[in-house]
């Protein structure tokens, strides 16, 4: 009987940590820059009557969040882009967010595109097994080596408060601006095409 417990206690804690079948909303965030086709995919978890700075205190030490919920989020370019002032090739990478206890939120672009959730919960569905998910509590360990971005964000007020957290794209002379909102609280950084 206590085995059987520990076991459906342990698969309750896995859904709750991987809750595969109960995804988050997906949101894309798309915007074309020079012609060519800039997009972000990332799960949208919801506040839930939980404020930001709660869930923010369930961060590890390394204070890397994935900028969504469940799937690994992706941010793909056609073309090589300048963030934030710095230099991005055009491809695929993961996107987390740095978020210090205190001081200035950071976007970070990583060039490795998660792990299989196969490997994080022996237990995923089979038609979820190979479905990418970030690093959770180990990001410098495993793939901060491959990381080709870290910008600073701009803080601000979130125009329209949201209940889930979104990200989007709103066009600034030949470039754009991206923003995270959440709530009442926004992040930002400049995006054009590199030169």
């Amino acid at each position: 009987m206590k085995t059987r417990f520990a076991v459906l206690a342990t698969l309750a804690a896995l859904a709750v940590a991987f809750p595969a079948l109960a995804q988050s909303p997906r949101g894309a965030a798309v915007t074309t820059l020079g012609g060519k086709k800039v997009a972000v995919d990332y799960g949208r978890p919801a506040l839930k009557g939980r404020t930001i700075d709660a869930l923010l205190k369930q961060l590890p030490a390394e204070r890397i969040w994935r900028a969504g919920e469940n799937e690994v989020t992706t941010f793909s370019t056609e073309a090589d882009l300048k963030i934030g002032g710095k230099t991005v090739k055009a491809g695929k990478y993961s996107l987390y967010l740095h978020v210090p206890e205190s001081g200035k939120w950071g976007l970070v672009l990583n060039g490795d595109l998660g792990q299989p959730l196969g490997v994080l919960w022996k237990e995923a569905p089979e038609n979820a097994k190979n479905q990418p998910y970030p690093y959770l509590g180990n990001y410098e360990e495993k793939i901060k080596a491959k990381e080709v971005l870290r910008v600073g964000l701009t803080a601000g007020k979130a125009p329209v408060p949201s209940e889930n957290f979104t990200i989007a794209f709103a066009p600034k002379g030949t470039g754009t601006t991206m923003t995270f909102a959440w709530a009442d609280q926004a992040w930002s950084t400049e995006i054009a095409p590199a030169k």
